[in-house]
């Protein structure tokens, strides 16, 4: 049996716990991680993995779908959904064999299945069983949140914690949300053969207007309809289900609900060390520590950007931050973002809209239509762009790109705003051709020759080059 003394118990075994647990074990601590679910939380079960091999899935279909267009003749693809399921379920089993208890136990983690509640700020009770630890790190995540809309508590429907179960492929999906996760699985359905509805406001609020109006006019091209508004009320209608906003309805076989996401707090029993908290998160300093001096909580719990990458990182610091001395922060403005619709829509620095809110004239924006890059034309992939935003100086602020490789693209600029890099110095490296990232160095380019060529500077350069020729 496992110790029951630890240097940290760390609570909830999604992207944060195991990164945290990783990382405490190779300092030399005592480790248990608890869960009381599954292990590897809900990107490994229900949300990256199985999202992304979805939309895989649903890409494929889409290319056959569209493969006259390379001088391929093709049958309209026919999807068989137990058959797309089980590929799903496959790619998550692939990912999973590397956080498996056995796995974890065998690079010296304690794996202790079970909920976890508090009894005081130094012991928790897991399985009828006490354990004691010096420091606690909670990474429970978050979960689905079901907005209030009259009638949806008595009529079917999914969330992102179900829909990748599902075998069969509905003739029609309704989709109340038009954040990442409802137009992620609006596309991959409609490629499938689904007609597809969202109801929404509007497309990927967080984004710059030209951005939600590319993926609209991208999605209204694939033939998946948007009614704008506010879900008022659901009811079931026979074998299907009614979506009603203020003016219209909308009818569908399928109802998935993706209006967000909140922290999990409830049954840890907080109250018993004394934690602080709300239904927004667990509140906690710039070290990631909770107003118990030795109880921390990291990613998606603490009510701040919820994304794999981010709470891993954040988990990673608040390990650091008990473990060790001195201290890190366990914040950060670079955390970068991707919609992995088609074109994919990645972010990282603040987006245009934003960087001209806060640097005024002091910001050089700069763009490049995804037509322009070859790679992009060979790929047909034509639909997007490249936005870079820097200082006057050149200091690289942020960027937008929205194409169908994005998220690898970003990976870049995310090092490049990190070492405070100039536009100059991202345009002197040489990209290998053609790639998608030939782009950014074409756009840096352009940025740094304008620059170079403007002013005083500008009539400088050009009569140098006079006396030369």
């Amino acid at each position: 049996m496992p110790d029951s003394n630890y240097d940290l118990v760390i609570i909830g075994a999604g992207s944060g716990g195991l990164t945290a647990a990783g990382f405490a074990v190779q300092l030399g601590a005592r480790v248990a991680l608890v869960e009381k679910s599954r292990i590897g939380g809900d990107c490994t079960w229900t949300g990256c993995v199985p999202s992304k091999a979805l939309l895989k899935a649903a890409k494929v279909a889409h290319e056959v779908r569209t493969a006259c267009h390379y001088g391929i003749m093709s049958g309209p693809p026919v999807a068989d959904m137990a058959k797309v399921r089980d590929y799903v379920l496959a790619a998550i089993q692939q990912v999973y064999q590397f956080e498996s208890p056995e796995e974890l136990e065998r690079k010296g983690i304690d794996v202790l299945q079970g909920s976890a509640r508090f009894i005081s700020p130094r012991s928790i009770e897991v399985a009828d069983r006490i354990v004691h630890s010096k420091k606690f790190l909670i990474t429970t995540g978050a979960r689905a949140v079901l907005p209030p809309i009259a009638g949806l508590s008595e009529a079917p429907f999914v969330t992102y914690e179900k829909i990748f179960e599902n075998d069969r492929l509905p003739d029609s999906l309704v989709v109340i949300g038009g954040g990442p996760i409802g137009s992620e699985l609006a596309q991959a359905y409609k490629r499938l053969g689904s007609q597809v509805t969202i109801v929404a406001d509007r497309l990927l609020p967080k984004e710059d207007q030209d951005v939600r109006e590319l993926i609209g006019r991208v999605f209204e091209g694939e033939g998946i309809r948007l009614l704008k508004g506010r879900a008022k009320s659901v009811r079931k209608d026979g074998d299907g289900i009614v979506v009603s906003t203020d003016g219209e309805e909308v009818r569908g076989d399928l109802l998935l609900v993706a209006s967000g996401r909140k922290p999990t707090v409830e049954g840890l029993d907080l109250e018993a060390a004394g934690v602080t908290y709300s239904e927004k998160g667990i509140p906690v300093d710039e070290q990631l520590r909770t107003n118990v001096k030795n109880i921390y909580a990291a990613g998606d719990v603490v009510g701040g950007q919820q994304f794999t990458h981010f709470a891993g990182w954040q988990a990673f610091q608040a390990v650091r931050n008990a473990l060790l001395p001195a201290s890190s922060s366990g914040f950060t403005d670079l955390v970068p973002r991707v919609t992995f619709t088609d074109p994919e829509v990645a972010q990282v620095g603040p987006t245009e809209k934003q960087a001209r809110s806060k640097f005024g004239n002091d910001v050089k924006v700069c763009y490049t239509k995804m037509s322009q890059v070859d790679r992009a034309v060979c790929e047909n992939d034509r639909e997007g762009f490249i936005r870079l935003m820097a200082k006057s100086d050149g200091t690289i602020l942020g960027a937008t790109i929205v194409a169908a490789r994005a998220g690898e693209t970003l990976s870049e600029l995310i090092v490049a705003i990190k070492q405070n890099l100039k536009v100059s110095q991202l345009a002197g490296a040489i990209h290998a051709y053609p790639t998608y990232s030939t782009g950014i160095q074409q756009l840096a380019a352009d940025m740094t020759i304008e620059k170079l060529l403007s002013g005083t500077s500008g009539k400088i350069v050009r009569g140098l080059s006079k006396i030369i020729r």
